[in-house]
Protein backbone atom coordinates (compact mmCIF):
# COMPACT_ATOMS: atom_id res chain seq x y z
CA UNK A 1 0.00 0.00 0.00
CA UNK A 2 2.29 2.49 1.18
CA UNK A 3 6.32 2.27 0.20
CA UNK A 4 8.82 4.50 1.63
CA UNK A 5 11.10 5.27 -1.08
CA UNK A 6 13.66 5.60 1.03
CA UNK A 7 14.91 4.83 4.45
CA UNK A 8 15.05 7.71 7.29
CA UNK A 9 18.50 6.93 7.36
CA UNK A 10 18.64 7.82 3.70
CA UNK A 11 16.83 10.59 4.26
CA UNK A 12 19.44 11.98 6.96
CA UNK A 13 22.49 11.10 5.18
CA UNK A 14 20.75 12.84 1.74
CA UNK A 15 20.35 16.27 4.10
CA UNK A 16 23.40 16.26 5.64
CA UNK A 17 25.29 15.63 2.31
CA UNK A 18 23.36 19.07 1.25
CA UNK A 19 24.04 20.66 4.16
CA UNK A 20 27.77 20.06 3.61
CA UNK A 21 27.67 21.02 0.31
CA UNK A 22 25.78 24.39 1.26
CA UNK A 23 28.64 25.41 3.64
CA UNK A 24 31.43 23.53 2.03
CA UNK A 25 32.71 27.44 0.72
CA UNK A 26 32.84 28.78 4.21
CA UNK A 27 34.99 25.55 5.99
CA UNK A 28 38.07 27.12 5.01
CA UNK A 29 37.74 30.43 6.22
CA UNK A 30 36.10 29.23 9.46
CA UNK A 31 38.61 26.57 10.33
CA UNK A 32 41.16 29.09 9.57
CA UNK A 33 39.78 31.39 12.08
CA UNK A 34 39.22 28.42 14.66
CA UNK A 35 42.81 27.55 14.10
CA UNK A 36 43.66 31.20 15.34
CA UNK A 37 41.35 31.74 18.00
CA UNK A 38 42.72 28.26 19.43
CA UNK A 39 46.14 29.25 19.23
CA UNK A 40 45.42 32.73 20.62
CA UNK A 41 43.75 31.13 23.81
CA UNK A 42 46.43 28.60 24.64
CA UNK A 43 48.98 31.46 24.29
CA UNK A 44 46.52 33.50 26.58
CA UNK A 45 46.44 30.61 29.03
CA UNK A 46 49.77 30.10 28.95
CA UNK A 47 50.83 33.55 29.72
CA UNK A 48 48.42 33.66 32.24
CA UNK A 49 50.02 31.13 34.20
CA UNK A 50 53.78 32.21 33.67
CA UNK A 51 52.08 35.49 34.69
CA UNK A 52 50.60 34.10 38.14
CA UNK A 53 53.92 31.83 39.10
CA UNK A 54 56.06 35.45 39.11
CA UNK A 55 53.15 36.75 41.03
CA UNK A 56 53.48 33.56 43.70
CA UNK A 57 57.10 34.02 43.47
CA UNK A 58 57.47 37.34 44.54
CA UNK A 59 55.19 36.56 47.62
CA UNK A 60 57.34 33.62 48.58
CA UNK A 61 60.28 35.30 48.53
CA UNK A 62 59.21 37.99 51.04
CA UNK A 63 59.15 35.55 53.42
CA UNK A 64 62.05 36.38 55.63
CA UNK A 65 62.13 32.84 57.81
CA UNK A 66 65.18 31.74 56.35
CA UNK A 67 67.25 34.68 57.29
CA UNK A 68 65.91 35.01 60.79
CA UNK A 69 67.83 33.96 63.76
CA UNK A 70 65.14 31.86 65.46
CA UNK A 71 65.02 29.84 61.99
CA UNK A 72 66.25 26.24 62.79
CA UNK A 73 65.89 24.64 59.76
CA UNK A 74 64.28 21.58 60.76
CA UNK A 75 60.87 20.24 59.72
CA UNK A 76 59.58 19.39 63.12
CA UNK A 77 60.01 22.48 64.56
CA UNK A 78 60.90 25.45 61.98
CA UNK A 79 60.40 28.09 64.26
CA UNK A 80 60.57 27.65 67.96
CA UNK A 81 58.80 31.65 68.59
CA UNK A 82 55.82 31.58 66.18
CA UNK A 83 55.92 27.21 64.74
CA UNK A 84 52.32 28.03 63.14
CA UNK A 85 53.10 30.64 60.46
CA UNK A 86 57.19 29.89 60.23
CA UNK A 87 57.65 29.33 55.91
CA UNK A 88 54.45 30.62 55.32
CA UNK A 89 52.86 34.01 54.05
CA UNK A 90 51.59 34.92 57.93
CA UNK A 91 55.59 35.07 58.39
CA UNK A 92 55.99 38.50 55.95
CA UNK A 93 56.15 41.08 58.68
CA UNK A 94 57.10 38.79 61.50
CA UNK A 95 57.21 41.48 64.53
CA UNK A 96 59.60 38.91 65.66
CA UNK A 97 61.96 38.56 63.31
CA UNK A 98 65.86 39.14 63.89
CA UNK A 99 67.91 39.04 60.73
CA UNK A 100 70.73 36.63 61.20
CA UNK A 101 74.28 37.45 60.65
Amino acid sequence: MFELLYSPFQMLHYLVQAILQAIAPFLGPICFVMAWLLTILVGWSIWGAIAATVVRAKEMHQIPCAYCQFFTNDYRLKCPVRPTIALTEEAIGCPDYRFHQ
